[in-house]
């Protein structure tokens, strides 16, 4: 049954699944609003009275007192439901409790929703985890939890990516030379399965620790044969259907690794320092007849290059047809190697020689630009379109060929350099495809290590990245080609493991034709929904402008490529039952098979009698092709899971990784995308904005903000649900911050919304479903409650929806420790602890207790699942279904429907009502400066004065003052002993109120206020001054209310809260 029924019928049973409960510490005071050790949050005043809770809380820990008779008619709160969370320790019990019981398995295929599938993206298996992991697998608990109570069936598959070039270098760092030595292809890839294993069974007890909850009996691992099957089906249909192709291509290449490398897997960093080089290419016959005959043999083409090591590879020089270049006479040497940039930067010997006159030809917009570079006066003598020097021959500058210029595209500008391109079509992309159009040769001098070949002759064997390099801008500078060389600080890619810079190298690799199926991409890109949506620009530009896909890499731990070489043609045997045979044998031995059984044992039958004449191939597939096959692999093969999934959510850097890749093979293979959603988040870094490091010493590690560091003073175990709280309060869609500070204000936020889930269970101690109280016959204060807290569902519910958690988050600190706890449950504490138990308001108000704690404990249970089923597991009741089954664990409720009798509340009183809380908070302030003064102590010695000259304003004050059903009087909602509306204000008044203020609202017009003391007696029980305290012979120090509860009053032992 739901809390919106008001919480009318519970079954009076045990709990099935009892949990055994920890020791709670003595409660040391009684429950009040000190935002130190007390359960609600912080108060604006130090006015609260909390007196006859005090004193009977004094009498029953055995204080002394004067009389204390009355003490046993208080209703204090009760509960075993602890102040202090020991997260530490209790969390596990409830993951016990929950693991033991089958908790989401249960409820899962209890609900009768639609299924829901967010499909886990895998971490890669090769060590600890951070904040980041942290951040991404809680965002994916909180959606699944929620889906959860909307009574979905979830499905939670997590999955770990198992193969790769990391994981085979840590294994190799760990082995000693004579191990290496020994090493076969089968040894390694046994030990890097090893290492991958046993690295997802420690990051799945860490995930399990967040919180998460997930299938982990199950999880999706890439080295499984079942799920490499999977990937081998994708890549031979993409074979078959053309998009699968071997060529020789410049790709990413890191000579520290030895493979190729995707896009994916580099990184970029902004302070690499290139060796820059201008240098000149003698011109040795013009494209055209007259052209430059008169600056001849003197005229060269000038270029600008960061890669001087890719000039013994140099095929052509490129110009942009559309802009103006001009030969320019090189005049009048201004600056030297000393007065220009010192030691690093040297001009060439060709400035400085004396062989007659130098003309360059450079992009006519430079000219003054190169003339401050070079330290040179530059004299323009002609100027021409970039067409005109199409086929213009030129020498090579290292071998002296002839060489031609061609036109290049539109990456070609004016912003750096010369205006014409230095072009290498092993070396670069945008000169491959140069190439391709003048059918220019490709050549790619250098071998796997970064070294220069033969086929660079002179610099044979020397590295390019190093003495290569020098080496190639000596030679230019003794050849009279070398104009300038300086560094140059620029954004280079780096290997994303080694974090040593790679090269662009042409080498035979297997590639997918993106350009088969781009436009499907670009158009299932804009079916889906994008969170944030600036994330759909970031991937279209990613997608559009993609080259083809290398996905071949030169490694042994990972899915081979099943493909055959004919031993002397070296043509590539891979056909449909090829790849069928294969996949089959992987199926069923894992992809182990493929080295270390026989060619003939891997080749279908029809090709056995010619195994002889084929090799199998040694690449393996691109890690990311293993994990974007995981749709395939996981969602379409796994019972309880659909395809395409409901939501991808992972970091923003998966535009170009995972969420690339599974678009990528899904469009390929089933021309649709396999997500409805994507959700993208930022980086986390510290609480300065600066990014983790541990040489930087502010690397915050998860486990230990969960539990704790080995000095726990410095670093207290917060617990999973402070760390969970945390990723709630931050905008995931940027990069989010953590550190000490920040995890001490989400230590605090959680330790309030403990003391305000305690407050609703401790005076709920007797509650029964007979006390609830009809909503029409709850006085306007209790209305006015729910109205509140059903606004606030509503509107948390939204954000959940929109997965803004942040905005949860807000909700949940403005409404349920601050809002409810300053004003609600501040002013309720009077009917609950000395209104009489069987009292009517005392009974309203635990109906309204009862709905805001059946409420936010599902607020709660996505983000803080552990707190909310420790509230559970204390629940004084049991609470019954609609079906009229037991709710044992939290989650075993859905969120609560709509209400609308509790949105029905007059519009009228809430907004009046809504003005009395802001008056409150300025009554608050006299009472303050009245306390400060000394005329009162807490605010039940005060009495205050209201005046307004707004009538309708007078006639609602009047009305709450005389309130019949008293939870409404405002001096109740004011907790102060006496309000008096005046319905004039003289001089003769102000002048004998001590402290006065004024409020001011659009609503109400001006209201002035006054405190004094108040007028009467104290009364010993509930220490409220009224003029009929001694009026009761057999009872005369107490009140008209109190005389009329004590003798309802059952005589139990002391109340307390354990």
């Amino acid at each position: 049954m739901d809390a919106s029924s008001c919480c009318r019928v519970f079954s009076t049973q045990r709990l099935r699944f009892p949990l055994r409960r920890l020791a709670a510490p003595p409660w040391p005071q009684p429950f009040c609003t000190e935002s130190s050790g007390g359960l609600v949050a912080p108060s604006t005043s130090k006015r609260r009275s909390r007196g006859p809770v005090m004193a009977a809380k004094k009498a029953a820990e055995g204080a002394k007192q004067e009389d204390g008779k009355y003490k046993h008619t208080v209703d204090l709160p009760k509960t075993t439901f602890g102040l202090r969370a020991n997260s530490v320790q209790r969390e596990p019990e409830l993951q016990k409790l929950w693991d033991e019981n089958q908790v989401l398995k249960r409820v899962s295929e209890r609900n009768t929703g639609p299924a829901f599938v967010l499909h886990d993206g895998p971490p890669y298996a090769n060590g600890d985890l951070h904040m980041g992991h942290a951040l991404n697998k809680i965002l994916k608990d909180f959606i699944n939890r929620y889906k959860l109570l909307q009574n979905h069936k979830v499905s939670f598959v997590p999955g770990w990516d198992c193969h790769g070039l990391p994981i085979e270098l840590k294994v190799l760092k760990s082995m000693d030379k004579e191990t290496l030595s020994a090493l076969t292809p089968i040894k390694l890839r046994q030990k890097a399965a090893k290492f991958a294993k046993a690295t997802v069974d420690a990051q799945m007890k860490s995930f399990k620790r967040y919180g998460v909850w997930a299938d982990w009996d199950n999880p999706y691992l890439t080295l499984s044969p079942e799920y490499e099957a999977a990937q081998l089906e994708v890549f031979g249909q993409m074979v078959m259907k053309g998009y699968i192709y071997r060529g020789r291509k410049p790709v990413h290449w890191s000579p520290s690794s030895r493979t190729a490398l995707a896009e994916a897997e580099l990184e970029y960093s902004e302070n690499h320092i290139s060796r820059s080089i201008y240098a000149a290419f003698k011109i040795t016959n013009p494209s055209k007849s007259g052209m430059l005959d008169e600056f001849l043999p003197n005229v060269s083409l000038a270029i600008w290059t960061t890669t001087p090591w890719t000039i013994p590879a140099n095929a052509a020089v490129a110009v942009n047809p559309e802009l103006t270049y001009a030969v320019a006479e090189v005049q009048s040497v201004f600056e030297s190697e000393s007065t220009s940039g010192g030691k690093q930067r040297k001009v060439g010997n060709i400035l400085s020689s004396e062989k007659g006159k130098l003309f360059v030809i450079v992009a006519s917009d430079l000219v003054t630009n190169l003339e401050s570079k070079w330290g040179v006066k530059l004299v323009v003598h002609k100027s021409f379109p970039g067409s005109a020097l199409e086929h213009c021959r030129y020498a090579h500058p290292v071998n002296g060929n002839e060489c031609s210029v061609v036109l290049g595209g539109d990456y070609i500008t004016t912003e750096s350099g010369t205006g014409l391109v230095h072009t290498a079509p092993g070396h670069g992309q945008e000169d491959y495809i140069t190439g391709l159009k003048y059918g220019l040769p490709i050549i790619s001098p250098v071998d796997d290590e970064g070294n220069f070949t033969a086929e660079a002759g002179q610099f044979s064997g020397l590295s390019v990245l190093g003495a290569g390099n020098t080496a190639v801008v000596k030679y230019l500078d003794e050849q009279y080609s070398l104009i300038l060389e300086e560094p140059y600080k620029h954004k280079y890619p780096y290997d994303w493991r080694s974090k040593e810079p790679t090269i662009f190298r042409a080498t035979e690799q297997w590639f997918a034709s993106v350009d088969g199926f781009r436009n499907a991409a670009m158009d299932a890109i804009r079916q889906v929904t994008w969170v944030p949506s600036q994330a759909q620009n970031r991937i279209v530009a990613m997608t559009s402008s993609r080259s083809d896909w290398c996905i071949s890499r030169q490694r042994t731990w990972g899915v081979p490529i099943p493909v055959f070489y004919h031993v002397d043609s070296q043509e590539p045997l891979i056909t449909e039952e090829t790849i069928e045979h294969v996949k089959a044998i992987v199926l069923k031995k894992g992809s182990d098979a493929w080295w270390y059984m026989t060619t003939e044992e891997l080749l279908p039958d029809r090709y056995r009698d010619k195994a002889s004449e084929y090799r199998k191939g040694t690449d393996t597939m691109d890690v990311w092709f293993d994990s974007g096959s995981s749709w395939a692999a996981v969602l379409a093969k796994r019972d309880g899971l659909s395809f395409p999934a409901d939501i991808y959510l992972e970091g923003s850097d998966q535009h170009r990784g995972w969420f690339q890749s599974s678009l990528l093979t899904s469009i390929a293979t089933t021309g649709k995308a396999p997500y409805s959603s994507v959700i993208t988040h930022g980086f986390v870094l510290d609480e300065k904005g600066f990014k983790m490091s541990k040489s930087d010493g502010n690397v915050m590690d998860p486990e230990k903000i969960i539990v704790g560091g080995k000095n726990q003073s410095e670093e207290p175990g917060y617990g999973a649900d402070v760390l969970r709280l945390w990723v709630s309060s931050v905008d995931y869609s940027t990069d989010v911050l953590i550190g000490p500070q920040i995890l001490r204000q989400m230590s605090d936020m959680y330790r309030k919304l403990r003391g305000t889930m305690r407050f609703l269970l401790s005076n709920l101690h007797d509650w029964k479903p007979d006390n609830s109280v009809l909503y029409n016959d709850l006085p306007k204060i209790d209305k006015y409650a729910l109205f509140q807290l059903e606004t606030v569902m509503a509107s948390m519910k939204d954000s959940y929806e929109s997965y803004q958690f942040y905005k949860v988050y807000q909700m949940l600190q403005r409404f349920a420790t601050v809002g409810l706890s300053n004003f609600y449950l501040d002013v309720a504490k009077d009917r609950l602890y000395v209104g009489g138990r069987v009292s009517f308001t005392r009974k309203s108000c635990q109906t309204v207790l009862m709905a805001h704690l059946l409420y936010l404990v599902r607020a709660i249970s996505p983000i803080m699942p552990h707190l909310a089923e420790d509230v559970w597991q204390n629940l004084p009741f049991q609470y019954t279904l609609q079906d009229g089954s037991l709710a044992n664990f939290v989650f075993d409720l859905k969120w609560p429907e709509k209400n609308e009798e509790w949105l029905s509340a007059p519009k009228d009183d809430v907004d009046f009502l809504g003005v009395i809380l802001e008056l409150r908070s300025e009554i608050n302030k006299i009472l303050e400066n009245a306390r400060t003064g000394k005329l009162i102590g807490s605010s039940l010695d005060a009495k205050v004065y209201l005046h307004t000259e707004s009538s309708d304003t007078v006639l609602k004050l009047k009305e709450l003052s005389s309130a019949s059903n008293d939870a409404d009087a405002l001096h109740r909602l004011f907790i102060t002993s006496q309000v008096d509306v005046l319905p004039i204000l003289n001089e003769e008044i102000t002048s004998s109120v001590p402290y006065t203020g004024k409020f001011s609202n659009p609503r109400t017009g001006d209201i002035w206020i006054g405190v004094t003391r108040a007028d009467g007696a104290k009364c010993e029980r509930c220490w409220n001054y009224t003029q009929d305290v001694g009026s009761f012979h057999d009872h005369p120090t107490l009140c008209g209310r109190c005389y009329g509860v004590i003798d309802l009053q059952p005589q139990p032992a002391a109340a307390s809260v354990s």
